[in-house]
């Protein structure tokens, strides 16, 4: 799901608490018949490592004849990662890709020197009626990567590590953390979990990382002094050990990974660390010098002013 990144001040640091560094609040955004949170970016943080850009879809129901359609759009300089706990997205993109994404598979897009793709949801589900429940991440790739070629790579969940950890199961989605790798192929050093924590456990994160950040899916956590439901991320103080424990049942997202090298601008669906870049990829969509996505021809998202 790709829209114009926006801030509000809805989070603010948290220097009295040792473990944490801030703690960032999703802010609502409808998108036109489903609403999503965004965490990222946002005034305390603009990036946790490489991770620009966070958005929790749903959860939302959608009743027979209606779900998702985002027109195809482009993306330059980063790479998109969604991941479902209900649904189903279908992917398509101008290097002809066309694949559903369901509950625990990873698709991931590295958009490079320029990509377009849409998503919806496919008419089998719109005539019955679909969930749809997960996240979308946008990772700011290095600069020496921010101009290659375009990606597109699915993984299906049975191929993505998962163990026991302190009677928490995990998934490592990319990247490395609690010992364990994804087949996910990256840019730049970064982790990404899935976590689902009974109630009263805890979990100590991993501390190789110096960027890290925890957000609730569902359920409630504490770390230190701090209690976090739904929405809620809690951004770790670099180096400081840190322990999550679960208030009940709870579903957590871990991020994070090396602090991005440099700046980067954001616009729309354009990240880099050159404006100008920037302005060249808005006017090469606004003059159609984008690839068109194959299938998926007729409809596309205008540059917004």
């Amino acid at each position: 799901m790709s829209m114009l990144p926006d801030i509000d001040p809805a989070s603010a640091p948290r220097p009295g608490i040792s473990q944490l560094a801030s703690v960032i609040d999703a802010r609502a955004r409808d998108l036109g018949g489903f609403t999503v949170g965004r965490v990222l970016p946002a005034p305390a943080r603009k990036l946790i490592g490489p991770f620009i850009f966070f958005d929790h879809m749903g959860p939302s129901a959608f009743a027979p004849g209606h779900g998702i359609d985002v027109r195809p759009h482009p993306h330059i300089g980063l790479a998109t990662v969604t991941y479902l706990f209900a649904g189903e997205i279908v992917h398509r993109d101008s290097l002809g890709s066309h694949q559903p994404i369901r509950p625990g598979d990873v698709n991931w897009m590295t958009a490079g020197r320029g990509i377009v793709h849409s998503e919806r949801t496919s008419a089998e589900l719109r005539r019955t009626g679909s969930p749809l429940d997960g996240l979308q991440l946008w990772v700011a790739l290095p600069r020496r990567h921010e101009e290659t070629e375009p990606d597109f790579r699915h993984y299906p969940a049975r191929d993505l590590p998962s163990a026991v950890i302190a009677g928490t199961r995990v998934r490592v989605l990319a990247g490395s953390a609690f010992g364990h790798s994804s087949p996910v192929r990256t840019l730049s050093p970064l982790f990404y979990v899935d976590a689902a924590m009974p109630a009263g456990s805890e979990l100590p994160l991993p501390d190789e990382h110096e960027e890290r950040a925890a957000y609730v899916v569902s359920g409630k956590i504490e770390c230190g002094n701090e209690q976090a439901q739904r929405g809620r991320m809690l951004v770790l103080a670099p180096g400081a050990p840190a322990t999550l424990r679960a208030v009940g049942d709870a579903r957590v997202a871990f991020i994070g990974g090396a602090p991005i090298d440099g700046e980067r601008h954001i616009f729309w669906n354009f990240v880099s660390s050159s404006e100008a870049r920037i302005e060249q990829a808005r006017r090469d969509w606004r003059e159609g010098r984008f690839p068109k996505v194959p299938g998926d021809e007729q409809e596309f998202i205008p540059l917004p002013p």
